[in-house]
């Protein structure tokens, strides 16, 4: 219980002496202010500006291994070879139903191809930058198709290639203005009538611009293929994709890679000796791409940050060194009394505690009123995880400044320090 209350008798005597000399605790902790923030400030636009990307290339699928003929990467310790890519097949319709029938670790398979920039009309309404989507069975299982009003695609519907289609938000609103209901009328795609069944709830811009489902279409994939040439090898054709979404079992989707492989290779003919006529793309490829260069970024934000936070150390060192050297006469007299070394000890190593947490929360504070600054797409929020991180680097930076005035404090001899 003694040793509580002279805990907290250091205290009052750090936090008398920051309030008795208030521009001096303001210089001092300006160095800790800057460093905090300059250090905070980077990992927070870094974490927001990840978790944006993330956000807009959710349109990508999660845990989803996608079948193209062109890689979105490089080959590993290789360039990007797109003249001998430019020649392999498109993932064709018959891959598909043979890998639908075949694969055995795949908890959704579907085949889609898009056509961007399309134009879709309602009498005298229209609306142009739309992304036309056709996707087969299954479609909906990997990629998020909220549906706000109606309904979805129906298997007869996919199957049959009816002409049918699910709108995004903004284009309903487009095609349908100060109507209720779009459910039941018609649309014209390249001049070809397709009935409304659906349209997607409002997602708002993303971070990469119009990629969400408001500016979209989605059609069964056999309608598409009415409207754009599909494995016919032409320039203009659309490519398909073959999208299959693992089990929560396959970690890391090794088991599902290796056996979309196997089968590919075999129904294309591929010999042991040659190389994959198609390219497995994984989102994960892409992601650990962007978390390697915002890692880069992040040791840049540290070690700008470190030079403020080391002139502030050395600034709050030099001060502490004063206030010992100020107050030598009271420590004299504090251990004639009974004072314990530990008490002059945490009294100034509290002090200097005390002025880097100020300085590291004023650099918080900073931070925070970043948030609010407009960015457009781009949401910035200071995390709890740097609240922490800003609190913790604050306290060892004091804890380091202040350990060798303190420990210097506390084995001064009380007669000497009294004569002083």
């Amino acid at each position: 219980m003694k040793v509580i209350r002279q805990i907290l008798e250091s205290f009052r005597f750090a936090w008398s002496a920051l309030k008795s000399n208030l521009l001096r605790t303001i210089l001092s902790l300006l160095g800790v202010t800057v460093g905090i923030f300059a250090i905070i400030a980077v990992l927070t636009l870094v974490d927001s500006l990840e978790k944006n990307i993330k956000e807009g290339l959710s349109f990508v699928g999660t845990g989803v291994i996608y079948i193209q003929k062109m890689p979105w990467l490089p080959e590993a310790g290789g360039d990007y070879k797109w003249w001998e890519y430019f020649r392999r097949p498109n993932a064709s319709y018959a891959e598909y139903k043979f890998l639908k029938e075949n694969l055995k670790t795949v908890s959704a398979i579907t085949i889609l191809a898009d056509r961007n920039n399309s134009i879709l009309k309602r009498d005298n309404n229209s609306i142009g930058q739309v992304r036309v989507v056709g996707g087969a069975e299954n479609y909906e299982l990997i990629y998020e198709v909220p549906v706000e009003k109606g309904r979805y695609l129906t298997l007869d519907e996919l199957a049959a290639g009816r002409n049918s289609v699910v709108i995004g938000y903004e284009v309903a609103k487009a095609l349908f203005p100060g109507e209720e209901d779009a459910i039941g009328k018609s649309v014209k795609i390249k001049n070809m009538k397709f009935t409304v069944v659906g349209v997607v709830k409002q997602e708002g811009q993303g971070f990469f611009g119009n990629t969400t489902n408001d500016y979209g279409a989605i059609i069964p994939y056999n309608a598409f293929r009415k409207l754009y040439p599909t494995g016919t090898g032409r320039w203009n054709e659309a490519p398909s994709s073959i999208a299959l979404k693992g089990t929560d079992q396959d970690i890391g989707l090794v088991e599902l890679e290796n056996e979309v492989r196997g089968l590919l290779r075999s129904k294309r003919g591929i010999r042991p000796t040659q190389k994959d006529s198609f390219a497995l793309n994984r989102p994960e490829a892409i992601l650990n791409v962007i978390s390697g260069v915002f890692d880069i970024v992040g040791i840049a934000g540290w070690i700008i940050g470190g030079f403020s936070m080391l002139v502030g150390g050395f600034g709050i060192a030099n001060i502490m060194f004063v206030s010992v050297k100020e107050r030598t006469p009271i420590i004299g007299l504090q251990k004639s009394v009974g004072a314990q070394n530990y008490f002059i000890l945490f009294q100034f190593l509290f002090e200097a505690i005390f002025l880097c947490l100020i300085g590291g929360l004023a650099g918080l504070f900073l931070v925070y009123l970043i948030t609010f600054i407009p960015m457009g797409s781009l949401v910035v929020t200071l995390s709890l995880k740097n609240i922490v991180l800003g609190i913790g680097v604050s306290t060892v930076i004091g804890l380091v400044s202040g350990i060798v005035p303190a420990a210097m404090a506390a084995r001064l001899d009380p007669v000497i320090a009294i004569r002083a």
